[in-house]
């Protein structure tokens, strides 16, 4: 059969079902993600708004840096055609509709080939988009966020916004005004800038003021446009430490929200949050989770994990019972985490070559987060961990500690209290008693 030909991209595979009494061996059903049940006065479709992203999905075909393609799509005709990349739209949403999630997310250069100007490519684009919102609207499904590939084309090799030369800086605004259109258009309800490329290599040739100055200009405009056409979305930055650039500028939360800060942008944005990228910089899983959230500046989640073994960036489908709970405890002590969601920035293993175990894997990565959903809602329901946490901090509550936390007691305070009440004693932390507290809802 032709790609042409093709009527039903997943044959054999039919909406996707809740079946909590299925086998262990029945991967294709939900076995706990039940999305119209109620927990916590939510369904877990709203706490959870799951997303697909495209370009792992559908634009990843299982390459390495010491491998070539091994997946090969019955849609793909091996062209970087308009008519390729239809075909392979309508694909993606005969999936979503099988797999029933909500949303899904793209970079522009995931749906639309690029052409030889950016006027023909921006006319690539728009065709993609008539199509998409076509399929939007017959599905049901929405945009949660779109972004720029500010990255991949050699253009960018020295940064976008950071860039040394400011003709590529103005090309990737011009990119970015394209992709404000598009994302308002289908109805975004964020848009995420990750800068792949926005750091150095070596600080021999980089000026670091001049380029977060830079960025911070590029951001500003940024905010101009979407204002300007009445972009409602939330714009999110996405944190990650290193890859491909030696060391990039947006590292972690903290750096991020710093960043923000220093140039006056907090009120504009918030972060979208991988936690692979977390355990690149040396952070356990949920540290930028709960840190951006303890801010109020948790935004989005792209949904994946990583092998800290290795050491890179592996995007691997979320599998992990006990960080997924850590996950959703955040996002439900935040009440949510509208309008931004859970974006599967993951992708198939490079040996995982049918079209089914696309399925499979976004369907487990789902029911262990409607797990870490159930878990959370036991936890804080319970209140046992939170009153744990609360007898820790006892004494920031009473007397001096009250004093010194609001601002109200000096140094020489300090002193004369010590001398009268003598040296503290030391207190134990209670870590074991933490975590298996925490084990008993797993």
């Amino acid at each position: 059969m032709t790609t042409t030909a093709l009527k039903e991209f997943f044959p054999g595979i039919g909406k996707i079902e809740y079946k909590p009494d299925a086998g262990p061996s029945e991967t294709l059903v939900f076995h706990h993600y039940n999305a119209k049940e109620e927990i916590l006065g939510k369904t877990m479709e709203e706490w959870l708004r799951f997303s697909v992203c495209y370009w792992h999905s559908f634009r990843g075909a299982g390459m390495d840096p010491f491998g070539a393609s091994t997946i090969q799509r019955p849609w793909e005709d091996g062209t970087d055609s308009v008519d390729n990349a239809k075909r392979r739209l309508r694909a993606a949403f005969e999936f979503f509709s099988k797999l029933g999630n909500k949303y899904w997310t793209f970079h522009d250069r995931d749906i639309a080939p690029e052409g030889e100007t950016l006027a023909e490519t921006n006319t690539f684009l728009d065709q993609l988009v008539e199509l998409a919102a076509e399929l939007q609207k017959k599905t049901g499904v929405k945009l949660l966020w779109a972004t720029c590939n500010l990255f991949a084309h050699p253009r960018y090799m020295h940064g976008a916004g950071t860039s040394s030369d400011a003709h590529v800086a103005a090309y990737a605004a011009a990119q970015v005004k394209k992709g404000l259109e598009v994302a308002k258009k289908l109805g975004a309800e964020n848009f995420v800038f990750w800068g792949g490329r926005e750091g150095y290599h070596s600080l021999l040739s980089t000026d670091i003021k001049a380029d977060l100055d830079h960025l911070a200009a590029f951001y500003k405009m940024v905010i101009a446009y979407k204002e300007k056409i009445g972009f409602k979305g939330q714009l999110l930055i996405e944190p990650k430490p290193k890859e491909p650039s030696r060391h990039q500028y947006d590292y972690d939360a903290q750096t991020v929200m710093s960043f923000l800060h220093q140039y006056g942008l907090t009120q504009h944005f918030k972060l979208n949050i991988e936690p692979n990228h977390t355990t690149l910089a040396g952070h356990p899983y949920e540290h930028d989770i709960i840190f951006a959230s303890a801010y109020g500046m948790l935004g989005s989640i792209d949904a994946n994990t990583g092998s800290p073994d290795l050491g890179w960036d592996t995007d691997q489908f979320p599998m992990d019972i006990r960080s997924c709970t850590m996950v959703m405890k955040t996002v439900v002590e935040q009440g949510g985490v509208a309008p931004g969601g859970l974006n599967f920035d993951a992708k198939v293993r490079r040996e995982s070559t049918e079209p089914k175990d696309l399925f499979i894997a976004h369907i487990a990565a789902m029911d262990t987060f409607a797990r870490g959903l159930k878990n959370a809602a036991k936890i804080i329901s319970d209140g046992i961990l939170k009153k744990s946490l609360n007898d820790r901090y006892l004494s920031w509550g009473l007397g001096t500690g009250a004093k010194i936390a609001s601002g109200t007691f000096t140094l020489e305070e300090c002193e004369k209290f010590i001398l009268e009440s003598g040296n503290p004693k030391p207190s134990s932390g209670h870590q074991e008693h933490f975590e298996a507290l925490f084990n008993n809802y797993i």
